[in-house]
């Protein structure tokens, strides 16, 4: 494999021209690796944890009519009985090898997650159901049930950051894409970050065919699109709910686990989360699951767009005579979840369905 020539770098930061015959494509190469390594494979795994996150939303909301705020701790419930149970089978000495423990701990935590909002629907929605509650009750009702959850998962296993203990594992390091193309910029390609996409589309693929394909699927549509008309048709709407609550479940567990095994796990983090996941939704068109995962990916590319730092790639594109002093920053990484904030309401401004005509909140 044909090798390209370095770019250097002097004491005082600025370039140093690569000697005469050397490749020029190096000069386009090394930003792009930058972009990949810093803003595409961070946007797409980002993407896809916040689209599975929007989807148990919109499942909620099209269905059962009313915006769950316990969804992000619903996601690091999940998240910390996965965790739990990955650090109890890593002391038996259990593992998948080149995978992370945490997926044959997995099935446990959606279990406990699903057991656990069927008795919360049992205890507090089926009341407000069977009353014919308007939705700002099962909102306010949500928010009661996120911060009881809260409270009882920082209770369990603490406030602070906790990890896997999976280890770093890497499909590409940065050292080794160097040494293989002879750039000066390196690719850093994470096991958790294939297995987030991966699983992502295969659950999306899955959720689709459900709802297209199946029988409780059509029921799940049918009484979205007019509970009464559901009703007379002979669908069970306890039924229709107890799956809902189910597949949200499994939804919010995986997506929890993927973002802790990318990046860590902690409570107040998953809090923070309900505001992106939210403006992933609506962005989309609250009830549809296809706008769900448009957003999702809307406002992930978003944040990392908006507060990456360019002045590396500005090193390779510009002229010397150009080269920034800042940043190149645009915002900083504290005015992260400020972006889902101002795209969220811009789009409950400009087009309240958001981009596929969903139902308006």
């Amino acid at each position: 494999m044909q090798k390209f020539a370095r770019v250097s770098w002097g004491d005082d930061g600025s370039r140093i021209n690569p000697v005469a015959g050397t490749n020029p494509m190096t000069e386009w190469l090394n930003p792009l690796v930058l972009m990949a390594n810093f803003v595409l494979v961070p946007g797409l795994v980002y993407g896809a944890q916040l689209a599975l996150g929007a989807l148990g939303i919109t499942l909620v909301f099209g269905i059962l009519r009313f915006s769950n705020f316990a969804h992000g701790d619903t996601m690091a419930f999940g998240t910390m009985i996965t965790i739990l149970m990955t650090w109890l089978l890593q002391s038996w000495g259990v593992s998948l090898g080149p995978l992370p423990t945490a997926l044959l701990a997995l099935p446990i935590g959606i279990f406990l997650t699903v057991l656990f909002l069927l008795i919360t629907d049992r205890l507090v929605y089926r009341h407000y159901r069977d009353v014919r509650a308007k939705p700002i009750t099962f909102l306010m009702a949500s928010i009661g049930i996120m911060f009881m959850m809260n409270g009882l998962i920082r209770f369990i296993i603490g406030p602070g950051e906790q990890i896997f203990l999976d280890g770093d594992r890497f499909l590409m390091k940065a050292r080794e894409f160097k040494k293989l193309t002879g750039l000066d910029e390196g690719l850093a390609i994470r096991t958790s970050q294939v297995l987030t996409v991966v699983v992502a589309i295969v659950l999306v693929v899955l959720l689709f065919w459900f709802l297209q394909r199946t029988k409780t699927g059509k029921a799940m549509r049918a009484y979205s699109d007019n509970e009464t008309l559901a009703r007379l048709s002979g669908i069970d709407p306890e039924r229709v709910v107890k799956i809902t609550w189910i597949i949200a479940a499994g939804l919010a567990t995986i997506a929890g686990v993927l973002y802790g095994l990318d990046k860590s796990f902690k409570p107040f983090t998953y809090f923070q989360l309900l505001l992106p996941m939210f403006a992933a939704a609506i962005v989309g068109g609250l009830g549809k699951p296809v706008g769900a995962i448009v957003g999702g990916f809307i406002i992930a590319f978003s944040e990392v767009m908006l507060t990456y730092a360019y002045k590396k790639v500005g090193r390779y594109l510009l002229p010397e005579e150009w080269q920034p002093d800042g940043l190149l920053q645009l915002l900083s990484t504290d005015y992260k979840f400020a972006i889902s904030f101002v795209i969220l309401v811009v789009v409950l401004l400009v087009r309240p369905t958001g981009i596929f005509k969903g139902k308006v909140v």
